[in-house]
């Protein structure tokens, strides 16, 4: 999907010598296999674009398949997210939507084919018994006193186990490999276990669910998946997928694995995740402070945005943690090109300008976008009665301050040259609350003609046009940069000041803004109506970036 050439690395260069060598017949056939226990991040994004993307370069096919074998975890609202989400980053899976359900009779007869080979069998250990039988990465592990249960006594129980005879945990199948094998993963690893539970595509048809383990190759296989590419936490789990594969003597993918995404000042797994949502420490999975697709769409990223980051940082062997200033520059440039600029007043401080006339009001030409001609201009009005950004007003301005001050004067975007000439506070508290100033006529849209030069220009709304709006100022959720690394859990470095909520005034070119529309408020950063609250009743904005961009200074250094 995306315009930059197509980058090359370790998993194309299998690709290559793959093709090279016919070892599938030419074919390159990729799947995403999510699973539906939650909404896909950042993370899965990376994956995503790898998996659609190696596809589309070599003129393959990519399948979007659910890896749905734990009902206990899943919900159809998870399965409604995740097509949502592949398909706003902009890739089709066409008619190739699969589930890892649509297998499980095949699955369940595989399994007794193992069986009757003698490389299966009912265990009636418990699950603490087996990962004590199991060994360590230095003991070699014990095998079951049921390991050499009989083929007919196997069957049975197996096909008991299928009836819902047996009661949860009670018993599991497992592959009959090496109990002390250096590998933890082959020694004899369970294939089903037992689940009284409703799937929420199966209904109660099943009570046994396979692992994902035994899933993950046969679907692969049933698929004609060329190449499985999984991240790096299944490398040690590959012996086992060849191992199924070869016992049951099937079409064979090749696995291969890559680092996954690690995220400074986020946290990537699910289960994290899943706890933030449920004790409310935000709002639901499409919080925009969440690393989720949902939520970084809610926030005002863009689907070229994402994959752009995807692009750069690439696919890799080993680990390691992507700043996320690259994924805020990311979104930036991407908004610099495409973003309308509007004026927007989020603190406001009333101006009062005593020289021009009142119930007047007249418009004035603003350019859209100066980064984009074709996008024109637009009018805005001016009156005598506007607000401006309290941070653009000092009483007693510090050195190098070159906005407003008594006595100041300032230029005011795409207006007038202003000067202050009187201060209004409230009685009580001393705090500002209103500014005189006064004009300069001859200076509309430009400076002085007598060439007197000012150094400060802020924005502004007219007081009598703007429209009232709820701003979303949203910051990293967390404090620290690894924070799924902290004693204590995430949860306890989580950033207090993650989401402040202002009410300002926008410019009334704004009426009716369509949600998930993006705006760069001049001056303040890039914005975005927010997708479920926002409405023509009721303007609701979030911030998506500000405007500083820390990673283009990091990339000029290096």
């Amino acid at each position: 999907m995306s315009e930059q050439p197509a980058p090359s690395d370790f998993i194309r260069d299998i690709i290559d010598e793959d093709i090279r060598t016919n070892r599938f017949g030419g074919r390159v056939h990729t799947r995403f296999p999510p699973e539906p226990n939650g909404y896909l991040h950042i993370g899965h994004a990376k994956s995503i674009c790898l998996n659609f993307g190696i596809a589309a370069q070599y003129h393959g096919l990519c399948n979007l398949r659910f890896d749905d074998t734990n009902p206990t975890k899943e919900e159809q609202e998870y399965v409604d997210s995740i097509l949502d989400s592949v398909r706003w980053l902009g890739f089709d899976w066409e008619d190739r939507l699969y589930y890892a359900s649509d297998y499980f009779e095949q699955m369940h007869e595989y399994a007794v084919q193992l069986i009757k080979a003698g490389k299966a069998y009912v265990d009636d250990l418990s699950a603490d018994e087996i990962r004590e039988y199991r060994g360590t990465l230095t003991q070699p592990g014990r095998e079951s006193p049921y390991r050499n249960r009989s083929v007919e006594e196997n069957l049975d129980l197996f096909a008991r186990m299928r009836a819902g005879e047996f009661e949860d945990g009670s018993r599991v199948l497992r592959a009959k490999i090496d109990m002390a094998s250096p590998n933890l993963n082959m020694r004899d690893p369970v294939m089903y276990r037992i689940l009284h539970a409703d799937h929420h595509r199966t209904g109660s048809k099943w009570c046994i669910y396979p692992m994902y383990d035994w899933a993950h190759g046969i679907e692969d296989s049933i698929e004609g998946i060329t190449h499985s590419i999984c991240t790096l936490e299944f490398e040690d789990h590959r012996p086992l997928y060849d191992w199924f594969l070869d016992q049951l003597g099937i079409y064979h993918p090749r696995q291969i694995e890559f680092a996954r995404l690690n995220l400074s000042y986020t946290v990537m797994s699910k289960r994290k995740l899943l706890q933030l949502v449920e004790k409310g420490y935000v709002s639901g999975w499409d919080d925009p402070r969440m690393p989720t697709i949902a939520g970084l769409r809610r926030r005002g990223y863009t689907p070229s945005s994402i994959r752009d980051f995807c692009d750069r940082i690439g696919v890799a062997k080993t680990d390691s943690t992507i700043d996320i200033a690259l994924l805020e520059h990311c979104i930036r440039e991407d908004l610099n090109r495409s973003a309308p600029r509007v004026m927007a007043v989020l603190n406001p401080l009333r101006v009062i300008i005593d020289n021009y006339p009142e119930g007047q009001t007249e418009e004035l030409d603003a350019i859209n976008n100066p980064e984009d001609p074709a996008a024109g201009t637009r009018k805005v009005p001016f009156s005598r009665v506007l607000y401006i950004e309290r941070d653009d007003f000092r009483e007693q301005p510090p050195p190098k301050f070159f906005r407003l001050a008594p006595g100041r004067e300032v230029r005011l975007r795409y207006a007038y040259l202003i000067t202050c000439i009187g201060v209004k506070k409230d009685e009580k508290t001393g705090e500002v609350v209103e500014l005189h100033c006064t004009y300069d006529p001859a200076t509309r849209g430009g400076d002085a003609p007598d060439g007197r030069k000012v150094r400060g220009t802020i924005h502004w709304v007219s007081a009598a046009h703007a429209l009232p709006a709820e701003v979303r100022l949203y910051d990293r959720l967390f404090t620290v940069e690894n924070p799924g690394d902290v004693e204590g859990g995430c949860e306890s470095v989580i950033n207090p000041k993650s989401l402040e909520v202002l009410t300002g005034y926008v410019e009334p070119s704004l009426a009716g803004a369509a949600s998930g529309t993006s705006y760069q408020f001049e001056r303040l950063g890039y914005f975005c109506t927010d997708l479920k609250d926002s409405s023509a009743q009721r303007l609701v904005f979030n911030r998506t970036v500000p405007l500083r961009d820390s990673w283009a200074k990091i990339e000029k250094r290096l």
